[in-house]
């Protein structure tokens, strides 16, 4: 099994690299071939340009193998912070840049102006790992549990991905090692249960 882990987080010390690293472990472990992006690392630029809007548009290399290895990806991975409710800019322009058009889904030549699209993405599950400072009782009361909406609902289905799941950690700012270490742990079961052979 391909699987594509993508981190967005700037800080090789963060929690969201030590979850993206037991993903990645985890996986090989389990005998899968996994492409690891740190998108910060990598300097992927979030940034769409106008010359990349058209269905047909001549791709930058590094854009152009994301696209490649996603269409290709049999899993997902997407490790995070929750940041103002949203992925960090470089994770939200990665979603733009390379699940586009052709690549992770299309609207048919019958559609009327509806924006119903065809997902193109291989049947799969996706797994989102987020990380937060809110306590989780604080994000559903006020906030909704705005990343569930925007993973799920508004970008995975979208794309064909019927097997979607979200984990978030936290609270961050105020846990201990044993806590992070502890989720850990957890991060490594979830992948272990989600990509099972």
């Amino acid at each position: 099994m391909r699987v594509s882990v993508i981190l967005g987080h700037p800080d090789p010390s963060s929690l969201n690299h030590a979850i993206a690293r037991t993903c990645v472990d985890t996986l090989r472990g389990m005998g899968h071939e996994v492409r690891f992006h740190d998108l910060q690392a990598e300097g992927f630029d979030p940034v769409l340009p106008a010359a990349e809007t058209a269905r047909d548009a001549k791709l930058p290399p590094l854009v152009a193998r994301h696209c490649a290895e996603i269409a290709e990806a049999d899993g997902l991975v997407l490790v995070h912070p929750n940041w103002w409710g949203q992925p960090p800019a470089v994770l939200k322009g990665w979603v733009d840049r390379v699940l586009r058009p052709g690549v992770a889904y299309e609207f048919l030549p019958s559609d009327g102006g509806e924006g119903v699209p065809v997902g193109l993405l291989k049947p799969m599950t996706a797994l989102v790992l987020n990380t937060s400072n809110t306590p989780a009782v604080r994000e559903l009361a006020v906030f909704g549990d705005p990343l569930e909406r925007l993973w799920a609902d508004c970008i995975l289905s979208f794309c064909g991905v019927k097997n979607d799941v979200r984990r978030m950690f936290g609270v961050v700012c105020t846990s201990t090692e044993e806590q992070r270490q502890a989720w850990l742990l957890e991060v490594a079961g979830l992948v272990r249960r989600e990509f099972a052979a």
